[in-house]
């Protein structure tokens, strides 16, 4: 377990990158030795069932959640169930005619700078595979540290 720490915060520390969660206009660049934006969420998250959050508005960039420069920021690291939100979120996702989607976790990648990280104030995103019947598996990028606005990503529609 030692052994493994150690590859992380070393891997941590190589490839720092900051992903914001919020607009782009306020992401602080890593080389000026700044730490990430943080917690920018304004809205209140809302349930649209006990496993499922309800996610109205559409993403007006077309990266958001598609690309680790732009994750979702659905935060959850400070319970005890950090991985609870980054699930509500995809429950809430449906294919781009209403199909059902399925999901499954890669893993964790794209280090970042954060004010709510664990380990020297770094962080790491979760990549999910979504798909549903008949597509290709679309990554989708999450981040449990910071909370922001949940928006619906750009190819996808919510439960409503």
């Amino acid at each position: 377990m030692k052994k493994q720490t150690t590859r992380l915060i070393i891997g941590l520390a190589i490839t720092t990158q900051l992903f914001a969660c919020g607009s782009r206009k306020n992401a602080i660049k890593p080389s000026d030795g700044s730490e990430g934006v943080g917690d920018t969420r304004t809205e209140t998250v809302r349930f649209y069932d006990d496993h499922t959050y309800l996610v109205i508005k559409p993403a007006a960039d077309s990266t958001y959640g598609l690309t680790p420069k732009n994750p979702v920021c659905v935060g959850g690291m400070g319970s005890d169930r950090p991985i609870d939100p980054s699930r509500f979120y995809l429950n809430a996702l449906l294919g781009p005619n209403g199909e059902k989607v399925n999901y499954f976790r890669y893993g964790s990648c794209c280090s970042f700078k954060t004010p709510n990280g664990m380990i020297n104030n770094m962080g790491l995103l979760d990549r999910y595979g979504v798909y549903w019947e008949g597509s290709d598996t679309l990554s989708v990028f999450i981040n449990i540290y910071d909370e922001g606005n949940l928006f619906v990503p750009v190819g996808f529609k919510s439960k409503q």
